[in-house]
């Protein structure tokens, strides 16, 4: 394919999004407006955001490539990511009623509104922001960098700047109106992928049969722990990442969030097998590779007509610019509402303004994360691993246990932290990625920092609870 000629189509693909973006936002009065498209988001458009983002660079590359390499372990992105955003409706859906605006907010509310804790929290989440963010520049950028056979580096400016007008431009409701249409670019260039590269390889038996015996039997070649690891850093990222977090907050209604929760993990629990059979595809047609994250758009290149083939490179780009909107909004909320204490309201259109060069400081900063890595799969295993582990502790101790404190809070996000990284240097192999030590580290120390320490519970609405024993 002709690069001048992709780089048009893309160049023209973002011009509609922005389009789209401006139109859909022009009303917007607020920050509220801004960050949360005004709390009124419908199951619809709560769906398809959440969607595309699940259906994102993890998907479209990582596991993609993964499955490349081996096999039907590629479904465990999936999996795990459906697991993941089940279980957010279920146990996290309710804090749609308490009106937060940012993940901080809500993990200090569960011990009391601590000050430290807050600021603690919120740090950690807008680094967790920048983090997925660069690795959603860094997907698109390796999946850019082949198609168009450009520099990597300078891809990733092309991505980081691709994105970045439109969410600057319209904010969250152009970030959940752009992402719903691309869902439906998503599925379908994924679903024709999968359909034409299993026809190009001899359908289902001839797919399987060029694929090492390790990458189609049980246990996977990956190996039962790291496969479950696997698995469970994608679902702990979901419940711990602040993006979809974003997407409760701004909701209709908790029952609105819930069934969308819902419908959208039963969506990508189907779709998990997708990126895997694409990548065993890729492997069957060419098994030398020098990079799997280029299995994807190899493929799309190889075996579809040059229109089918447009559409789905489209979609592989517009699965990384629809994750990296959601997470450059989640942390330019933290930006802004955490970090800031100047009243967003004081000036009307202040807080619209303050979020716009917000956003430029946050994609920048995610930019040059961006610009040190690149392995996606790594990445983010590792990411989450020690940013996230006892992020994830907290929202599930906070949530549930009266007794947590403030105490036992930051005792988590510290153990959390230190087991991933001590893990990731002695033995990283064996686990496939820090995630299970790191969890169970960061759930001992709040449980027994907390019991040392004691907590003020308080209940569901906010308010704190009288002890009796003391009237």
């Amino acid at each position: 394919m002709n690069a001048t000629f992709f780089l048009s189509i893309f160049a023209l693909y973002i011009v509609f999004l922005i389009a789209v973006g401006w139109f859909v936002s022009r009303r917007q009065k607020s920050g509220d407006d801004f960050l949360l498209a005004g709390r009124s988001l419908p199951l619809l458009l709560t769906v398809g955001t959440t969607v595309a983002t699940m259906v994102g660079t993890g998907s479209s590359m990582g596991a993609v490539g993964f499955g490349y390499e081996n096999g039907w372990a590629g479904a465990l992105y999936g999996i795990g990511g459906a697991v993941g955003i089940l279980l957010l409706g279920l146990l996290f859906a309710p804090a749609r009623a308490q009106r937060f605006s940012t993940m901080s907010e809500e993990l200090a509310h569960y011990v009391g509104d601590h000050p430290l804790v807050k600021k603690v929290v919120a740090l950690l989440i807008f680094v967790a922001c920048l983090g997925w963010l660069g690795a959603h520049i860094l997907g698109g950028s390796l999946y850019l960098s082949w198609v168009a056979g450009i520099d990597l580096q300078f891809a990733k400016l092309i991505v980081a700047a691709g994105f970045a007008v439109f969410v600057i431009i319209g904010g969250y409701h152009a970030v959940v109106w752009t992402d719903t249409l691309q869902a439906l670019v998503l599925f379908v260039g994924f679903l024709l992928m999968a359909f034409f590269a299993l026809d190009q390889v001899g359908g289902w038996q001839g797919m399987l049969a060029a694929q090492p015996q390790a990458n189609t039997s049980v246990p996977l070649m990956v190996g039962i722990l790291p496969g479950i690891s696997l698995a469970l850093v994608i679902a702990v990222g979901v419940l711990a990442t602040p993006s979809f977090r974003q997407r409760i907050y701004s909701a209709r209604s908790v029952s609105s969030v819930r069934r969308s929760f819902y419908l959208s993990g039963i969506l990508y629990l189907g779709f998990s097998l997708v990126p895997a059979v694409i990548g065993m595809c890729a492997f069957a047609l060419n098994g030398e590779l020098e990079n799997r994250n280029h299995a994807f758009p190899f493929l799309a290149l190889q075996v579809l007509p040059v229109g089918i083939g447009v559409l789905v490179l489209l979609a592989g780009l517009s699965a990384t610019m629809s994750s990296a909107s959601s997470d450059a909004i989640a942390g330019v909320s933290v930006l802004v509402r955490d970090f800031s204490k100047r009243e967003s309201q004081a000036v009307p259109g202040d807080g619209i303004r303050r979020s716009r060069w917000g956003l430029v400081v946050v994609i920048g900063a995610a930019l040059g994360l961006a610009l040190l890595s690149d392995d996606l799969i790594g990445y983010i295993g590792k990411m989450i691993s020690t940013i996230m582990s006892g992020l994830f502790v907290c929202g599930l101790l906070g949530r549930f246990w009266p007794g947590f404190s403030w105490q036992g809070a930051l005792a988590s996000l510290v153990a959390g932290s230190l087991t991933s990284v001590l893990i990731m240097a002695t033995a990283n192999a064996y686990w496939g990625n820090p995630i299970i030590p790191a969890v169970v580290a960061a759930l001992l120390a709040g449980v027994v920092v907390s019991w040392a320490t004691g907590a003020t519970p308080v209940d569901k609405s906010g308010r704190e609870l009288v002890d009796q024993s003391a009237a």
